[in-house]
């Protein structure tokens, strides 16, 4: 099977619904204890909502557990990052627990369990022609790059990985990434970027991007 057919199969499609609906049940219990202690800690809305860009460059709405707060300046400006990101928001992104409600999103169809990642949707007309192939997958909670370097990687090493992935995605590979991405959670690389809390924007072909 052709990466291109697999990508688009059915089967993987079955798969990623099936084993997407089985972990929110397993994980029910865990999720509504999240629930709370987000309530608890960073106060209302409990989710993080934001439109990303799906296969084909379409619009999705990815839902995450919030792991920063609403905190601003006197001016009514929001702070940096590294001053709206507490301790317990740091061990939900670096145990991956704010990525749980994303299951939701793998059982409607709009993302995988394996894919790049689903990035703003300004970023779209920024990618170079070859950037771009990365939405000819559906995104995904984890991927190719998500399992060799995750934040800490640069921009364009992180696309590249992406569409690697697009040009050889193929059940083995799919497993392979699976069981890399057990790895990574447990050993939390690459959480951050090297200097920032969370990653950079991403501008295009700058300097440094």
């Amino acid at each position: 099977m052709t990466p291109t057919r697999w990508l688009r199969s059915p089967v993987k499609r079955a798969i990623d619904g099936v084993v997407a609906a089985i972990v929110l049940l397993l994980a029910g219990p865990l999720i509504a204890t999240v629930a709370v202690a987000v309530r608890f800690r960073l106060g209302a809305p409990v989710l993080f909502r934001q439109a990303r860009a799906g296969r084909d460059g379409q619009p999705i709405e990815i839902v995450k557990f919030r792991s920063m707060t609403d905190a601003r300046t006197a001016d009514g400006e929001l702070l940096p990052d590294d001053q709206r990101l507490p301790r317990f928001g740091r061990l939900l992104r670096a145990s991956s627990l704010d990525e749980l409600p994303q299951l939701w999103t793998v059982v409607r169809g709009d993302m995988s369990l394996i894919g790049p990642r689903p990035l703003p949707l300004t970023y779209v007309e920024r990618y170079s022609p070859e950037q771009r192939r990365r939405l000819d997958a559906i995104p995904g909670i984890t991927g190719w790059a998500q399992v060799h370097g995750r934040n800490a990687l640069d921009w364009p090493t992180k696309l590249a990985h992406d569409v690697w992935y697009v040009d050889h995605a193929s059940p083995r590979i799919d497993l392979q990434i699976l069981g890399l991405t057990v790895r990574a959670v447990l050993t939390r690389g690459g959480v951050n970027a090297i200097d920032h809390v969370t990653m950079h924007e991403f501008l295009g072909d700058g300097p440094g991007r």
